[in-house]
């Protein structure tokens, strides 16, 4: 029986996704209600071999990386390539509502398992399909037959050439930005497609490349060189447009300030109390400022360097954009966190095993509360569920 609560309630999604950029898609959906079937091969999705496992973990059977991405799911092992396990798995399809995979152009044609297979079935459903470079029925990439991870995406799409310490040294982002961004974007594609789908009764292909989608999120680069027609840099840690913006050191660590209104500024002459500042010319506009950019930065840094970051929060704090630099154990004890419940505690299948911690989902609807998250499934843990074969996995 599908789970009942959540504002996605009722909604049935095939995942034949893995690794990052799928399976972080859906598993925004499955967080809020819906029922996604993850697809597996006998294998098991790569990141289940990923990493990190717990020392109580001795067989290696919970990877952190696959944790944290498919709780709340179902796991169904089938051989796709075999008729056998592709027909197991197209009995789902009538009653599903979404299709998510994240293979290469191609592939899921070759198994039978193509759009136009799958709408012959059942036509209302919503086909979500992920990859490097685009599906060609909207446009055939020169590219299109290349594999992609989220450092390619990251690389091609813009975001390594405004990030890094300065001009010569471009920088790959530390999340896997390509993946999720990619995820998140298809997560809300699909939500639209499937209000289509409920007020028209037509499915539709859905496809988003992982390029595309790091441009989108560079939007900046692309007007900058349309109006200055200069291609953005990496600028370390500052801002190209404002100032002062970005890092600046604390005694103990670093903080962010973004100053990007003429009262910020007031506000933070007047805790540095330095009048002086906030009535030079030089200094009393957005223009001015971008334009003395590195003289304002060394002087803001100059002050910020002579106090803790809890002292700069003390002084800064609800007058001007700012925060402290934090590590993952700085957010895991902040009260913001606690309060807004972004810390979410997945039991382990394995009675009396220590659950884990993930990061909650991010989205609050004030009527539909999101379920409570779920572990993540054992490899096969519900084949004899959904397709009559019994599984040696974990059956909780």
């Amino acid at each position: 029986m599908a789970d009942s609560s959540g504002i996605l309630a009722g909604v049935r999604v095939l995942d034949f996704s893995r690794m990052l950029s799928g399976p972080y898609c859906t598993m925004m959906l499955a967080d809020h209600g819906a029922e996604v079937i993850k697809i597996e091969s006998p294998s098991g999705d790569t990141s289940r071999s990923n990493g990190p496992y717990r020392d109580d973990d001795p067989e290696r059977q919970w990877a952190g990386y696959f944790v944290s991405l498919n709780r709340s799911k179902k796991s169904v092992v089938a051989d796709l390539k075999t008729t056998e396990g592709r027909d197991a798995v197209l009995k789902l399809v009538p009653g599903a509502d979404v299709l998510v995979e994240n293979f290469r152009p191609g592939v899921m044609e070759r198994l039978g398992l193509g759009h136009d297979d799958i709408a012959n079935i059942n036509p209302k459903l919503v086909y979500a399909s992920i990859s490097g470079f685009g599906n060609p029925r909207n446009g055939e990439s020169p590219y299109v037959k290349w594999p992609s991870y989220d450092v390619v995406a990251q690389a091609m799409g813009g975001l390594m050439s405004i990030t890094g310490p300065d001009a010569s040294t471009p920088m790959k982002a530390g999340p896997g930005v390509g993946d999720i961004f990619t995820g998140m974007m298809m997560a809300f594609a699909i939500v639209a497609a499937l209000r289509h789908a409920e007020r028209s009764g037509e499915g539709q292909f859905v496809d988003i490349a992982m390029y595309d989608a790091m441009v989108s999120l560079c939007e900046r680069i692309i007007y900058q060189q349309d109006i200055e027609a200069v291609s953005p840099v990496p600028t370390g840690n500052g801002h190209p447009l404002l100032a002062p913006f970005g890092l600046f050191p604390a005694a103990d660590g670093f903080i962010s300030i973004g100053v990007v209104d003429d009262a910020f500024w007031q506000a933070l002459t007047t805790v540095m109390d330095m009048p002086g500042l906030a009535s030079d010319k030089r200094f009393s506009d957005k223009a001015g400022r971008r334009e003395n950019a590195a003289l304002i930065n060394e002087i803001v840094k100059g002050w910020t360097s002579r106090f803790t970051k809890a002292e700069l929060a003390a002084k800064l704090g609800g007058k001007l954009p700012f925060g402290p630099v934090n590590n993952a154990r700085d957010i895991m004890e902040d009260p913001h966190v606690t309060v807004r419940g972004m810390l979410a505690e997945l039991a382990h299948p394995t009675p009396g095993a220590k659950p884990w911690t993930v990061a909650a989902n991010p989205v609050r609807f004030s009527k539909t509360p999101a379920p409570s998250l779920k572990a993540p499934p054992s490899l096969g843990r519900d084949n004899e569920r959904y397709l009559g074969i019994v599984s040696g996995g974990d059956n909780t």
